[in-house]
């Protein structure tokens, strides 16, 4: 009984000071926010890291969704399938913000219907994957090094052609894996002027 009459002392005491019992209560509040927004945040963002949320507007929906689902990233032997954020979305935390930053763009061709018809999406086609290549070729094709690793790449079960591109250009740094691989999970615009094709 003694311990909890010092115990309700203490506790009477920090009451008393208002100043130190505020002070506490704002930090402990505070904390307790800030738990909640990062759960929030974070729990938001992992939302919209999903195949369903990319496929939710019909302009992906109905064109490139389409297309990917005829390729070896969505159906393939050995049943490892490569969703829209694996290819689309860096999986590092910072990467990941800035390029929910930079999407802000397609949002913003969502709200204004730049590409909301089949004409659109087609007349905006060589643009937008143009986009994307550059920022493969930037980042040296992060995203598919995170399922694609050349360091276990087996040449001998590669086509010669693939042999010979991997183990020189992508083996020195020359190339990145965009640079022969445009169109591996979408149809490819006009290549009228694109290097290699």
């Amino acid at each position: 009984m003694a311990n909890n009459n010092g115990l309700l002392r203490r506790l009477w005491q920090v009451f008393r000071t208002p100043a130190r019992a505020a002070a506490g209560l704002v930090l402990l509040l505070g904390f307790i926010g800030g738990i909640i927004f990062w759960g929030g945040f974070n729990t938001a963002l992992e939302m919209t890291n999903t195949e369903t949320f990319c496929i939710s507007c019909h302009e992906m929906r109905d064109n490139v969704y389409q297309e990917y689902r005829d390729t070896i990233h969505y159906a393939n032997r050995s049943g490892v399938r490569a969703s829209c954020p694996d290819c689309h979305v860096p999986h590092e935390w910072t990467h990941k913000i800035v390029r929910k930053i930079a999407a802000s763009k397609e949002v913003w061709g969502k709200i204004t219907g730049i590409i909301d018809t089949p004409e659109k999406f087609e007349a905006h086609r060589r643009y937008m994957a143009g986009r994307e290549w550059q920022r493969m070729k930037e980042t040296d094709s992060r995203e598919c090094r995170n399922c694609h690793n050349f360091d276990y790449m087996d040449f001998s079960v590669q086509g010669n052609r693939a042999t010979e591109a991997h183990s020189t250009s992508l083996a020195s740094g020359e190339k990145t894996c965009i640079d022969c691989h445009k169109g591996i999970a979408h149809r490819l615009p006009d290549m009228t002027g694109v290097s290699g094709f």
